[in-house]
């Protein structure tokens, strides 16, 4: 089969991929415009040129005449790339604002990627109420939109700046004021939402008091109704909350700047020095939970992507030059280029369970792409320590120990609590993959774990 692709699509692949060499480490938006310069797809990461070179992986240094244009790749990676001819990015100071400005941009250009067949209902939105004392909410589009309108199109849908008034207005108790969005991550907006909350607390309930509500005992509701924060104060917190919403953030630390000036001009040092620690909250925003929260977002399953399954193995002799190995496949094919392997730094004896943690705590300390499906060698043990190191990242995944049976002809396997998709059910169900995904990941420990043994008789 002839391979070939015009000179020029050619030529464009190596444009695009100087530009990936040269793209910031840090947070922000991507954009993949196709050859009219038509912008077909927008993602977030939290490492751009990690995130945008992972979509190429395997394209470079392979035969140059097989670049953008050709349909035929050297392993499963997202169906929409071969339409790439060109990328933008747009930097942002954290993680948060890369999600925000990420929906905002889908929004506003409508990506055939991001929206095609889909609509309201598979994205969530922040809305602000109508309340007296205004409350934030995540919802999805089906708590929000009329059925009425489902004959509109999904870029319709998207476009739309909220459901009709009749709609508004029996929404849980309040009418609706604002709609930002749309989102496909309701788990990141929970988190994002819980960082916004500490620089501008508000009241959350649709009850009409802070009796009995632990948000106020907590510190996190400033209890408009009980008299502890005034209404033009309150209006101030969800004001900074609608402007970061809409991605504007420079702009409100501008007007807290000269609030903050304000109040110390009129001798009002209390509050200048609280809006002082929004200013340096809003700058120094901690967002490490979200950098956790499931991996960047992939085009949808429906579009082709592969599955990124992880497994990882020990490899000791009790205890001495133990090693750990994590291995990677995409769906039923071993990606060695994303193959880590770890030297066991603690030393407790042969703890297969306390190293496999330090092994998982170190790889998820890293910012590499999120897995689907992670597969531990061990048994429940390992499946709940596993369980409780994912949490401390803020992660759920799906996490699977793999161990065998009594007769070691069979695969037993202890799965958690976790509402898994199809693909996923698949490969748990395929004896033989699973075999074989282990395997490799054992012979990669094994390898590295004699690799130190040998050096170690040579020293």
């Amino acid at each position: 089969m002839n391979l070939s692709i015009p000179q020029q699509k050619s030529s464009t692949f190596g444009k695009v991929m100087d530009k990936i060499a040269n793209l910031s480490q840090g947070p922000g938006v991507y954009i993949f415009k196709d050859a009219k310069k038509e912008i077909i797809y927008i993602g977030k990461a939290t490492n751009l040129r990690s995130r945008v070179s992972s979509y190429f992986q395997g394209l470079e240094g392979s035969d140059p005449s097989i670049g953008i244009g050709s349909l035929q790749y050297a392993r499963p990676i997202e169906a929409f790339v071969h339409e790439v001819a060109d990328l933008g990015v747009q930097e942002t100071e954290s993680v948060l604002e890369a999600l925000i400005l990420e929906a905002n941009l889908i929004k506003k250009y409508q990506p055939k990627y991001n929206v095609k067949e889909r609509d309201d209902k598979s994205f969530s939105y922040f809305v602000i109420t109508k309340d007296e004392f205004p409350r934030v909410l995540i919802l999805r589009g089906t708590e929000i939109y009329s059925p009425k309108r489902s004959d509109r199109q999904p870029s319709e849908r998207l476009m739309a700046d909220g459901p009709p008034k009749r709609q508004r207005e029996s929404l849980s108790g309040g009418s609706i004021k604002r709609i930002f969005g749309p989102y496909t991550s309701k788990r990141q907006m929970e988190i994002a939402l819980k960082i916004i909350r500490r620089i501008f607390p508000y009241h959350a309930i649709a009850a009409k008091t802070e009796k009995g509500c632990l948000d106020f005992q907590m510190g996190r509701c400033p209890g408009p109704y009980a008299g502890a924060i005034t209404k033009k104060d309150y209006t101030r917190n969800i004001r900074g909350i609608t402007l970061m919403l809409e991605g504007n953030k420079k702009n409100l630390v501008r007007k807290l700047e000269k609030e903050m000036r304000e109040f110390a001009k009129d001798q009002n040092f209390e509050k200048a020095e609280d809006v002082k620690r929004k200013i340096f909250a809003l700058n120094h925003i901690q967002d490490i939970a979200l950098i956790g929260a499931g991996r960047d977002e992939a085009v949808p399953r429906l579009y082709g992507a592969a599955l990124r399954i992880e497994a990882y193995d020990i490899s000791n002799i009790s205890g001495d030059h133990a090693v750990g190995s994590m291995i990677v496949f995409r769906d039923d094919k071993p990606d060695k280029t994303q193959y880590r392997k770890f030297k066991i730094k603690i030393s407790n004896g042969a703890d297969d369970a306390g190293m496999m943690k330090e092994v998982l705590t170190r790889r998820f300390h890293n910012t590499w792409n999120k897995p689907d499906l992670i597969l531990l060698d061990g048994g429940k043990g390992h499946l709940n320590m596993a369980q409780k190191v994912l949490l401390d990242f803020g992660l759920i995944i799906p996490t699977v120990a793999v161990a065998k049976g009594p007769t070691r002809k069979k695969l037993d396997l202890y799965l958690g609590n976790y509402k898994i998709s199809k693909e996923i059910n698949n490969i748990l169900s395929d004896q033989n993959l699973l075999s074989k995904i282990m395997g490799e990941a054992h012979r990669f420990a094994i390898g590295y774990h004699r690799k130190l043994r040998r050096k170690n008789l040579l020293n």
